[in-house]
């Protein structure tokens, strides 16, 4: 069965914006809304005299659980991995860290901060504000 949606100026309309002129989602963003609007939309424009089987219909309901389960367990391990690298980066303080500069030399010194406010945590070395994963050594303080 081939379903072709319009959107109001005539123009072909994806099915995963219901005719609006919102950007298109990408396959690696789908989620559970989407995958309940186009179940959804089967349904409805299933033929009368052929409907779906009740087996694809459970097939497809226990598909939907577990894309949210995998969705939520991937979220939290998100969760999980920033919680940890800021964990990281709070236990260096007061340890001497190393890391590259721009020339490519070597520069140690005391751990006095730590920030979260970017994508990674950073670790203030000589007032030089360092990310985590371009130190190159860790040792506790003379």
């Amino acid at each position: 069965m081939t379903i072709a949606a319009t959107s109001n100026n005539g123009a072909p309309a994806s099915l995963y914006t219901s005719g609006t002129s919102t950007k298109p989602v990408s396959n690696s963003q789908m989620n559970s809304q989407m995958f309940l609007q186009l179940l959804v939309t089967q349904l409805k424009t299933q033929d009368p005299n052929a409907p779906m089987d009740s087996n694809t219909l459970i097939t497809q309901t226990s598909q939907l659980a577990s894309m949210q389960a995998l969705a939520t367990l991937s979220d939290t391990q998100t969760s999980n991995y920033s919680l940890q690298q800021r964990q990281s980066a709070s236990q260096l303080i007061g340890l001497t860290a190393s890391y590259l500069d721009s020339t490519g030399a070597t520069v140690s010194g005391p751990v006095t901060g730590a920030s979260f406010g970017g994508t990674s945590p950073t670790v203030t070395i000589g007032g030089v504000s360092v990310a985590l994963s371009s130190l190159t050594a860790v040792n506790k303080t003379a």
